[in-house]
């Protein structure tokens, strides 16, 4: 490594990198809407008031989060191809260890979302004729996003940053990428502190951008 910085090294890696990064934001969207929907289901489970299913689903929900990411994507990627006989891939075996793990996190936030909403307002959906699914959709979940919101977010920017763990099956996400040109152009401060720019920029501004549809959420 040279005296001097030189970040030129970045434009000329920038496809690779841009290929990592792809790869980071894709395995953030599947995960984050998956685990979302994943995790709604596991809520209401949870809140059904039927022992056998809250059950079930808190030992899922217990379990996962109970357990480490890495471990999650090492299962999925080692035993699940031995379960089914085949071959699975890195980036499938990634996509589900993902969504399964974050839905155990995303199961909490919506159940206390749901709790924060005054139990008057199922029985006045119930009253004015809507049916449970409709309450839900239309009267109960509206209320509860509004509290859901900042800490669904933080989940997301979480998740974005715990992508860098699919290294442990080969996989090139955008941190991965950064470390390879890194190593391989012999400039480490310069890569490293643009991939430390680039993870500040998409979380500092997803946050922020929670924060204005949180605000006007609550003016409206």
């Amino acid at each position: 490594m040279t005296g001097h910085l030189d970040f030129s090294v970045i434009a000329g890696a920038w496809p690779f990198l841009l290929e990592g990064l792809r790869l980071s934001l894709l395995l953030t969207l599947v995960a984050m809407l998956g685990g979302i929907v994943l995790g709604l289901a596991l809520a209401l489970a949870r809140l059904s008031g039927r022992p056998w299913l809250a059950g079930a689903a808190a030992a899922y929900v217990n379990g996962f989060r109970a357990v480490p990411l890495v471990l999650v994507i090492f299962w999925f990627y080692f035993l699940v191809p031995m379960a089914l006989g085949q071959s699975v891939g890195a980036l499938p075996s990634a996509l589900i260890a993902f969504t399964l793990f974050e839905a155990a996190y995303y199961s909490e936030i919506i159940r206390a979302g749901l709790q924060a909403v005054p139990r008057g307002q199922w029985q006045a959906a119930a009253a004015s004729g809507l049916r449970p699914a409709e309450t839900l959709r239309f009267v109960v979940l509206p209320q509860a996003l509004r509290h859901m919101l900042p800490l669904l977010i933080t989940q997301a920017v979480i998740l974005f940053q715990d992508t860098s763990l699919v290294y442990v099956i080969s996989l090139r996400d955008f941190m991965t990428s950064s470390g390879i040109v890194a190593n391989r152009a012999n400039r480490l401060v310069e890569v490293y502190v643009f991939a430390a720019a680039v993870y500040f920029a998409i979380c500092v501004s997803t946050s922020a951008a929670a924060h204005y549809l949180e605000k006007q959420w609550r003016r409206a």
